[in-house]
């Protein structure tokens, strides 16, 4: 969704913007290209492989680009350490990179065989393994229904726990043929992989998500300056209530103005050309005080 993030940040040559999810640098190249000399770039990722890949990428931009090792929810320290005191633009992009999916041993997709790993940052000490193996049917059950929304949380808890009493659980491929016969074969025909949630939700709980946005929102909006701007693009429905009730509640205390009345969604293009940008939601706001 550039173009989209390009509309609602309407970036100028002098401005200070931050991609607080940098990832391989597609947002903050076509982004960055608004920036003038005078202009600065911040990246902010937290994975090792994909800032290698970034520095490359964005080495020939004309703005000063610093690129920083951090998970954004430190973003005031990282700001603070360069000498930032305000910000012009903010852009999150969450979730999981297609570099982090592609890599069968980064354990994040079950498509690929690989560790039970997930971590984002492989210098984290939890992994999905340890949940795996450490938490209770309840806790694990509790678990999968609180970041994946699955139905069938209790019974794909109660395999998990009854297979991995048997033999250890090590590779996504154990994790996934778990997962898809305990549930009923009625809806293994979904269009939805049966272990897409358990999947999310053990990543989601690896690297701690959805805490850690709703105290990089804050801490964005207060670096922002007024009339600044903020855009979030969200993957699924529980990352996406937190930005929305952020922004309502700005908006309500009349400290910034929602840009995107309803979330932007991406082309039907897009959705063709990258199959993994149909469910992302686009929203964005303006601090006025």
């Amino acid at each position: 969704m550039v173009r989209e993030v390009e509309g609602v940040l309407n970036l100028k040559a002098a401005d200070v913007f931050v991609d607080c999810t940098l990832g391989l640098g597609g947002h903050s190249w076509e982004l960055g290209s608004k920036l003038g000399h005078s202009g600065r770039l911040v990246g902010i990722d937290q994975d090792d492989a994909a800032i290698t890949k970034a520095k490359e990428r964005l080495a020939k931009l004309a703005c000063r680009v610093d690129i920083v090792k951090s998970n954004f929810h430190k973003l005031d320290q990282v700001l603070d350490s360069l000498g930032i005191a305000q910000v012009d633009a903010f852009l999150f992009d969450l979730g999981v990179s297609s570099l982090q999916l592609d890599e069968a041993e980064r354990g994040f997709s079950f498509r690929k065989e690989g560790p039970l790993d997930m971590r984002m940052d492989v210098a984290a000490p939890l992994t999905a393994l340890e949940l795996v193996h450490s938490l209770s049917e309840e806790e694990l059950s509790s678990l999968i229904w609180k970041y994946g929304e699955d139905r069938f949380s209790r019974r794909i808890a109660k395999a998990i726990v009854r297979a991995r009493a048997s033999r250890p659980l090590e590779t996504t491929k154990d994790l996934a043929d778990i997962i898809l016969h305990s549930i009923p074969n009625s809806y293994q025909r979904d269009k939805i992989h049966p272990a897409t949630r358990t999947f999310q939700a053990l990543r989601m709980a690896v690297n701690s998500e959805l805490d850690v946005l709703s105290v990089a929102l804050d801490k964005a909006f207060l670096k922002l300056k007024t009339h600044g701007r903020m855009a979030v693009i969200a993957f699924h429905s529980l990352e996406d209530r937190i930005v929305k009730e952020k922004f309502r509640l700005l908006a309500h205390e009349g400290r910034a103005e929602i840009l995107t009345k309803k979330p932007l969604r991406p082309s039907e293009e897009e959705s063709s050309d990258n199959p993994r940008s149909r469910s992302a939601r686009l929203r964005a706001l303006e601090r006025i005080a």
